[in-house]
């Protein structure tokens, strides 16, 4: 047997053995087609999870607010019309169908990006676009205050332990404890009522203004984000005690690793994995937040528009709010997942 064969063999053997190694097609064809098979698997499965759920979720929104109590062509039309105009209406508007029937016109049209025009005039998509960005910002702003101060105050109450260990289990059960909207009136009457250092309700664009954007976001931000710093720096100190008494800590010190090296390289690294479970968690949870933040600060947000278009019966708004939504968190998990399959190579599934 020549060197070729063997060669070739070895070769055969070792793709055969790991799947996620590139083919001689990946390589010839450039880092395009260079994608760990865990990495394909994954995204596939949220892929079709996030279809499945747009589903559930979408008929679950749609038979609820059929059920609830009002009707959009009464909110329009008024307490004055008479039942003749009334009927009429809501049958122009499609509102005499049974729900299913209801609910297969929107799904159809939905299918093809449509996601059609509000019950009171404006395009649903064009409408959600719009305000979109403002609870993209007040989530993006809560996420970051809450992994830094959270990482900072569980990182240092672990190493220092004693007293502010006791001090942060508090603050995690006064955050826990204390509802966002109620710590938003707090900080608009202090802050904004008393000091007048920070605008109490409104919203200014960052292309408009970047400081008084910056400012603008300040206490809703810190409202919003009480809750994830608690949560952060409890899980952060708890993950952060368990790797400083762990027996390959106390190994690397007996061998004169600096406490600096032993911090970077090994407590904070493990502590990652569990702050970013608790950080999916938390922006799944700020995402409903925004709904009640936006409301006491009047940010012209999709939260609120939830709000409004839920009080007025505006179901392709509030079915157009869900779907977005619904694909936020889908794409929140998604990163989730492969933050911490790359931070725990261990986890991958093949």
């Amino acid at each position: 047997m020549n060197d070729s064969s063997v060669s070739t063999r070895r070769r055969a053997a070792m793709a055969a053995s790991d799947p996620d190694r590139p083919s001689g097609l990946q390589r010839t064809f450039g880092n395009a087609m260079l994608l760990p098979g865990w990495l394909v698997r994954l995204t596939l499965r949220r892929l079709i999870t996030a279809v499945a759920l747009l589903f559930v979720v979408t008929a679950l929104t749609f038979v609820l607010v059929s059920l609830t109590p009002g009707d959009a062509a009464r909110e329009i039309l008024g307490l004055n019309a008479s039942p003749s105009e009334y009927d009429r209406f809501r049958h122009q508007l499609g509102l005499d169908l049974p729900i299913y029937e209801q609910y297969w016109n929107w799904l159809s049209r939905a299918l093809t990006g449509d996601l059609g025009k509000s019950l009171y005039g404006p395009d649903v998509a064009a409408s959600i676009a719009e305000r979109l960005p403002v609870t993209i910002w007040l989530v993006f702003g809560a996420l970051l205050v809450s992994l830094i101060l959270g990482v900072s105050l569980g990182s240092l109450s672990a190493i220092r332990r004693g007293i502010l260990g006791r001090v942060v289990d508090a603050f995690a059960l006064a955050g826990f404890a204390f509802p966002a909207f109620w710590l938003g009136v707090l900080l608009i009457m202090l802050f904004a009522v008393k000091l007048r250092w920070f605008p109490a309700t409104g919203y200014v664009p960052l292309a408009q203004s970047p400081g008084e954007w910056f400012l603008s976001l300040v206490l809703p931000v810190a409202a919003l984000s009480v809750g994830g710093v608690a949560a952060v720096a409890k899980q952060s100190r708890e993950a952060m005690l368990d790797v400083l008494d762990s027996e390959y800590v106390r190994m690397a010190r007996a061998n004169g690793t600096s406490a600096s090296s032993v911090f970077f390289r090994h407590a904070l690294k493990s502590t990652s994995i569990r702050v970013v479970t608790v950080l999916g968690v938390q922006a799944i949870g700020l995402l409903g937040g925004t709904v009640v933040i936006e409301s006491v600060f009047a940010l012209p947000g999709a939260g609120s528009l939830a709000v409004t278009a839920s009080i007025r019966h505006d179901l392709p708004m509030v079915l157009g709010i869900v779907v977005y939504f619904t694909m936020i968190v889908v794409l929140i998990n998604l990163v989730i997942d492969l933050s911490y399959t790359w931070l725990n190579p261990k986890v991958r599934v093949r």
